[in-house]
Order: structure tokens, then sequence, then C-alpha cells
């Protein structure tokens, strides 16, 4: 499995942005309420993150060799699922964050302060996801194996 890179997030990132927007301007055209973000959504997607953390933390210290348990392959694949999904997910919500943000702020009668503020603290919340499961799919990276002594000793030996 390959981690990921910046490409994938950046492509949500951008779908997500596009479709915020094009779901706004549809419904402001349509005569309906501009849809925004609400106030839980931030805590939820900061919940998540902390959820991610812990769940890649005993991982990451039995990889660094910190605790004398071995880890469980299976569990070490679901966490970087989980992380993976979570900095995918991430970059979609942050995407659709920041385009309905851009639409309330390109209007020529600015929203309440508050609406605003719900949309930028969602975008802060998406990216603090994208950085936690980034952050915690490192952390189960396998590390490499010290193969340079062994082979010098064979090398040795042979000769």
């Amino acid at each position: 499995m390959k981690r990921t890179g910046a490409g994938l997030p950046a492509l949500l990132a951008l779908v997500g942005g596009g479709l915020g927007w094009l779901i706004e301007v549809a419904l402001v055209s349509a005569g309906a309420a501009v849809l925004l973000p609400p106030v839980s959504l931030p805590v939820a997607l900061v919940g998540i993150s902390a959820l991610v953390l812990a769940a890649g933390w005993p991982i990451r210290q039995a990889v660094h060799g910190a605790s004398g348990h071995r880890v469980d392959p299976f569990r070490a694949m679901r966490v970087v699922l989980l992380a993976k999904a979570s900095t995918l997910a991430g970059s979609l919500l942050g995407g659709a964050a920041v385009g309905v943000a851009i639409y309330l702020a390109s209007r020529p009668v600015l929203p309440s302060a508050s609406s605003l503020a719900t949309t930028l603290l969602s975008v802060g919340g998406a990216i603090i996801l994208i950085v936690c499961g980034l952050l915690v799919e490192h952390w189960c990276r396998v590390p490499p194996e010290d193969d340079g002594d062994e082979s010098r000793k064979l090398v040795l030996q042979g000769e």
C-alpha cells in the first residue's frame, strides 16, 4: 500500500470546492436558503482527528520500540486505512467548506460574521483532520531493516 501523496487530496479538495460552490449557486438560483455548515462540524472533525491520533499512537510506540508489545498487522492495517480515509474525507470536506466560503465572500451583500466564521472553522477542522491522518499514516510505516550490517558480516566471513 502506498502512502497518500499530495495529488489525490488536492484533487478531492478541488472537487469538493467546486461542488460546494455549485450547490450554493444552485440553491440560491432556485430561491432556497444558502447551505451553511453547522457549528458541530468543526467540533466533530477535531474529535475524529483525536480518535485517529489515539488509534495510531500505540502502533507508533510499538514500531519505535517504546513498548514491548507486538503490533497486530490487521489492526495496523485498519489504522492505516482509517488514517488514509480521514485524509481524503478531510480534503473533500475542507474543499467544500472553501467553496462555500468563496461563494459567501463573493456576494454583494456579505453574510453575518457567524455564518462565515463557522465555514472558516470547518476549513480549519478539515485541515486538522488531514494533518492527523497523514501523521498517523506516517507513524504506521515500517522502519527499514538494517541489512547493511548483516551483508557486511557475510562479506567479511566469505573472505
